[in-house]
């Protein structure tokens, strides 16, 4: 079956792809990190990979980008391992919030103040600060090895101006940070949490690194490439649980309507997304929609999944 829809795919996604560029005119690429600004509105590119490594491209898949947001479902995943599901969600909830990704309006309004779940900043940061490590460079350390693991890539690597950009612009990243050690969530000093939390979104990947990355978590866990068991078969689980219900912003319901797989999207216009079982997507278009999607990528994907129907509802 995977052989037969690589083939359509190979036929088909070319001109689909091209008919969705079409639509990054209607977006806008993220400003509020500088350095995210230098983007092309105009690029658009995905990769899709299968169990036995064959896979299909097309568009601008190997311009590089930084995962921001993306980054979040790995770390996640990272922070349950090192300490158990009771200890993270013990600091961060379960919940979609219905608010912006960067909001702190429920962290003062909702008891017990701690973060709604992993994916909004907030919750982000807090399982930043409980990744396991003596120090920031420890952590910064082992999450790089980590998402290396994943995307079976060693040269994966920090970018160092999109970091300093967010290092120094982060302001309202700081205020939810320093908010969380007021309420007594975030136990470690709030500008190591911060550096190990803004390196990790500003590691820079390609879409064939995403489509492995998603891939493992098709395969619950298990590159079926190598055969290696990576992660936990019940934390991939809440991972994919999450970027189900939250991975797409306040866009998440929309897109579960429309596309129905579980997904992570990056205001650097990335998305992973998988269909389990079945192929790992890495996807990039910097023009994003009103709430912080690549405009152009979830068209795309929209076309993809009823095509094939891929949906998992």
């Amino acid at each position: 079956m995977s052989n037969t829809v690589m083939e359509r795919l190979n036929e088909l996604l070319p001109e689909w792809l091209e008919t969705s560029r079409l639509h990054t005119g209607q977006g806008k690429v993220a400003s509020y990190i500088p350095e995210l600004v230098k983007a092309s509105q105009d690029e658009l590119g995905i990769h899709i990979m299968d169990a036995e490594g064959n896979h299909v491209s097309a568009g601008d898949c190997g311009v590089p980008f930084t995962m921001q947001s993306i980054s979040k479902v790995f770390t996640l995943i990272l922070a349950l391992m090192d300490h158990g599901e009771e200890a993270v969600f013990f600091n961060v909830g379960k919940e979609p919030t219905g608010d912006d990704y960067n909001s702190m309006i429920k962290l003062e309004l909702v008891e017990p103040g701690i973060p709604f779940n992993p994916l909004i900043n907030a919750g982000a940061i807090t399982v930043s600060s409980l990744v396991a490590g003596d120090c920031k460079e420890e952590k910064s350390r082992r999450i790089l090895e980590f998402f290396r693991k994943l995307a079976n890539n060693d040269h994966l690597d920090y970018n160092e101006e999109v970091f300093q950009s967010e290092w120094e612009t982060g302001h309202l990243n700081r205020s939810l940070a320093y908010f969380l050690k007021h309420n007594g969530v975030i136990k470690d000093d709030v500008e190591d949490v911060l550096a190990v939390y803004f390196r990790h979104c500003s590691i820079e990947v390609t879409c064939a690194d995403l489509a492995r990355m998603a891939l493992v978590l098709a395969y619950d866990g298990t590159d079926p490439i190598t055969g290696n068991e990576l992660i936990p078969r019940r934390y991939v689980q809440i991972a994919k649980t999450f970027m189900t219900t939250c991975g797409m912003y306040n866009a998440s319901g929309e897109f579960a309507i429309e596309v129905g797989l579980p997904a992570k999207s990056g205001v650097s216009g990335g998305i992973i997304t998988l269909v389990p079982g079945q192929f790992g997507i890495g996807l990039v278009g910097p023009a994003l929609n009103r709430k912080g999607n690549s405009i152009a990528g979830v068209h795309l994907l929209e076309r993809l999944s009823k095509e094939f129907d891929w949906s998992l509802f």
